[in-house]
């Protein structure tokens, strides 16, 4: 999967770059406030909110407590890694990408950093987003869902020609 492209003077390169990466921070910092909130106001005390309620609960897992059983190191290690690679991936393409695919490894980035940081001192990342069916989650969770989910549009959008658009010679019909 690549990056769409666009052109940015390259005086541009730095600013778009460090406003992606700024992007990310603030998100993640959105996340990490509220999981600290959750610890302090949840615990036995959720708040009903009709289909969403707010209730504190623990994950020393990854999504939906895959890999709980590894030890606390390897699953922060793997996820450190995984992170640094999307940080990577956002540093090398933010100058070219269109905006829509920087938001989006930004929404990415940001919510991979605050379940890391979350989840480093003790293992464990904290969710207080409760819906009743579905296993509770946090807003870095939304983030990575969403972000990842419009890389995956953008990808079969720019995939395909537009309307009028000449068809390619060497593209398979």
């Amino acid at each position: 999967m690549t990056a769409p492209t666009t052109a940015v003077a390259p005086s541009g390169a730095l600013k778009r770059r460090t406003g992606l990466l700024a992007l990310a921070a603030a998100l993640a910092g959105t996340d990490l406030g509220i999981k600290a909130w959750a610890e302090r106001a949840l615990p036995g005390s959720p708040i009903e909110g009709g289909p969403l309620d707010m209730e504190l609960a623990f994950n020393s897992g990854v999504a939906f407590s895959f890999a709980a059983d590894a030890p606390a190191w390897t699953v922060v290690a793997v996820t450190a890694l995984i992170t640094t690679a999307v940080a990577v991936v956002l540093w090398r393409t933010a100058a070219t990408c269109r905006r829509p695919w920087g938001i989006a490894l930004a929404a990415v980035l940001g919510g991979a950093l605050a379940n890391l940081i979350d989840r480093a001192p003790d293992g464990r990342v904290t969710d207080y987003l409760h819906t009743g069916w579905w296993p509770t989650f946090n807003l870095a969770d939304v983030f990575i869902v969403c972000g990842g989910l419009l890389l995956v549009a953008l990808s079969w959008r720019e995939d395909r020609p537009g309307p009028g658009a000449k068809q390619n010679s060497s593209t398979p019909q």
